[in-house]
């Protein structure tokens, strides 16, 4: 028999004349009562905009906010797992219930101990009710825990979504963006990182849901260790979305908190823009303009991006080389090459703003033996020729810039030391041959900062003058951890580590880029390899799994220049997604890896005078409105086909997908 609490009542809690200001509104706080015989605890804050209740046996929350009811699945139960196994938090043979008040708030505090699985582990749960915002807090507490063996907490639960009407929709941080409504006849698909945040599953940390335009975000605070879980199937009248809340160095460790924000008459305009504040709270905000005291920033503004290499070598263990065609694995392009191909930019095609990223630039090749990457490659012209290159891209007025790796380990490299790479709990490293170079781990990011500087100095004194710099997947990938004593690190370590390469850059006024984009990377991230929509990531005869919008950009629009593809296939014209967001330009963008990342090798068909009248269009738009917020999208059909931005200096930019038409109208 479990041990409960088992009062009438808990002593009410009583807050008469309490005034609270709200939105410019004065609001009184006049009584909030915890009742407990009827099996079931009932918190209310009267006069104000939330109620919460809290089912005892059921251990669910129903949260009615400004009379919208939100609830649990049904058949939802809170759980954690233990050495892999599922416990449910009403296995716990003590549970009790009390409230808690502060200054700020209250709530209720539940208290969950003796396990028969987990003896010696104790936590508590924190409901609470921010006063001032109606803000609701979940909080999961470790008071006591095994050495090891909790792998994560599944809590809170999903919300109950289920209603067969377009008007419900569903917003994940997929990439650039991705709206679900309930009904659609696509099913979700597997989230990249099983969800986890801070990776390409999750740029921002957190999910919304919205029903009859009343809707609720839900803010993870702890996104490095955290991710989503998420489904949806063909024609379904809901989709499903809930927390997951990961183990740190081997233990839950640490007490967990995550915001729920409701709104009433709303969209995901509203639950962007409410992030974008939140954010500016947090003082992890910063625009492109701050930034540009820190580097020259508008020297990439209004620029033509090209994405461009000089040496593949595919190691035979690598999953790319191919045995029956060695033609295939290795090819080696000059630096007089692309120096011509510079010449030709500027002189032939008269491009006024040009940026060259280059890959392969090392001695080893593309993707090889980083992070020992000098010198420069020697077969393709060795230092002499990529600073004939540079220099020419500078005669030019042009940006230059180079790929650039400090995660992935390679055997390979000259100074490889294992003690230098990620070490898992067991004491082993992870190892994989997917890439170019073969057998690898990763390098532990604490390790980073020191071989960035060594490099990128050995590079300035070879006259390599840099504009940009490409640290490859640190804002794509998910954050390490590792175990290894003499540089132990958790994830949110890892996260800061990354972020001082990327702030070493701007010291040295070079712009910093990744793969992709991740709110955590926003203070010292200039711009980003792309920032896609999820189907584009993946084969053209695939459906598009929900509706894209820029949820990322409503937020960050200002804060990072993103590029876009540029292809034009049979069925859609990618160039118009560029222009409702705003972002800059792809003049020629040649994948490392075909039929990954976006790179299938089709639709790229025009001569290079008419992808540069394309290219021009979309680089005109964003020399106006690279530093403005994107201060609305709107979808103007059920369809989504049809779409409209508006930015902050009035610029309007309106697209329809299914004609391939577009109308730009600027303001000033």
């Amino acid at each position: 028999m479990q041990q409960r609490e088992c009062k009438k009542y808990l002593n009410c809690f009583k807050l008469d004349n309490t005034r609270q200001v709200q939105n410019g509104i004065c609001l009184v706080v006049t009584k909030t009562m915890f009742e407990i015989g009827r099996g079931e605890f009932m918190i209310t804050i009267k006069d104000n905009i939330i109620k919460l209740d809290f089912h005892e046996e059921t251990l669910h929350c129903d949260i009615y906010a400004d009379g919208t009811k939100w609830t649990w699945q049904h058949n939802y139960q809170p759980y954690f797992k233990y050495n892999g196994k599922d416990v449910l938090f009403s296995e716990a043979k003590n549970v009790s219930h009390k409230r808690y008040d502060t200054g700020i708030g209250f709530g209720l505090v539940s208290h969950y101990e003796n396990f028969e699985q987990v003896p010696e582990l104790c936590f508590e749960t924190y409901i609470w009710i921010e006063l001032s915002t109606g803000d609701v807090h979940f909080e999961w507490i470790p008071i006591t825990e095994p050495a090891s063996g909790m792998d994560e907490v599944v809590w809170p639960g999903a919300m109950d979504f289920m209603c067969d009407s377009e008007d419900w929709y569903t917003l994940l941080n997929w990439g650039q963006g991705l709206l679900i409504p309930n009904g659609w006849e696509t099913t979700l698909g597997k989230v990249p990182f099983d969800g986890r945040m801070c990776t390409e599953g999750s740029y921002m940390p957190w999910f919304s849901q919205i029903k009859d335009r009343n809707g609720y975000i839900a803010i993870c605070e702890q996104p490095e260790d955290a991710g989503y879980r998420a489904a949806h199937e063909s024609g379904e009248a809901q989709t499903s979305v809930g927390m997951v809340l990961y183990k740190s160095l081997g233990s839950m460790r640490y007490r967990r908190t995550l915001l729920y924000h409701f709104e009433k008459d709303c969209d995901y305009n509203t639950i962007c823009k409410f992030y974008r504040n939140y954010t500016k709270e947090q003082g992890t905000f910063h625009t492109l303009r701050e930034k540009a005291a820190r580097a020259d920033v508008e020297k990439l503004v209004g620029s033509m991006f090209v994405h461009a290499g000089i040496k593949t070598l595919v190691q035979p263990e690598s999953r790319f080389f191919d045995p029956e065609a060695p033609e295939k694995n290795n090819h080696l392009t000059p630096f007089a090459v692309r120096t011509k191909q510079i010449r030709n930019c500027y002189e032939k095609l008269g491009i006024k703003k040009l940026y060259l990223h280059l890959d392969g630039w090392g001695d080893p090749g593309y993707d090889n033996e980083h992070p020992d990457y000098l010198p420069a490659c020697i077969e393709a012209g060795g230092w002499e020729g990529m600073k004939e290159l540079c220099d020419t891209i500078h005669d030019c007025g042009y940006v230059f810039g180079i790929h650039d790796q400090y995660r992935d380990y390679y055997f390979r490299a000259s100074t490889y030391d294992e003690s230098s790479a990620i070490h898992l709990e067991d004491g082993s490293i992870p190892s994989h041959a997917n890439w170019a170079g073969g057998n690898q781990t990763y390098l532990c990011a604490t390790q980073a900062p020191y071989y960035v500087k060594r490099n990128f100095l050995e590079l300035a004194a070879h006259d390599i003058k840099l504009d940009c710099a490409y640290l490859d997947v640190f804002t794509c990938n998910e954050p390490d951890e590792c175990f290894e004593p003499h540089h132990k690190m958790t994830r949110k370590e890892c996260l800061e580590f990354r972020s001082r390469c990327f702030a070493y850059l701007l010291s040295q006024n070079i712009l910093s880029s990744s793969e992709e984009v991740a709110d955590w990377s926003v203070a010292n991230l200039v711009f980003c390899h792309y920032a896609p929509y999820d189907f584009m990531m993946r084969r053209l005869e695939e459906p598009k799994q929900g509706i894209p919008v820029p949820l990322f950009n409503l937020v960050y629009h200002d804060c990072v220049i993103i590029p876009w593809m540029m292809e034009k296939h049979e069925n859609e014209d990618y160039m118009l997604y560029a222009l409702i967001n705003g972002g800059a330009p792809y003049f020629d963008r040649n994948g490392a890896y075909n039929g990954t990342d976006g790179a299938f090798g089709a639709g790229s068909d025009f001569t290079e005078e008419e992808q540069k009248k394309r290219c021009e269009q979309v680089a005109s738009l964003h020399e106006h409105v690279a530093y403005s917020e994107l201060v609305s999208h709107r979808i103007l059909d059920k369809t989504g086909l049809r779409q409209q931005s508006t930015f902050a200096d009035g610029t309007c930019v309106e697209v329809d997908f299914s004609k391939g038409t577009y109308k730009i109208t600027v303001n000033g």
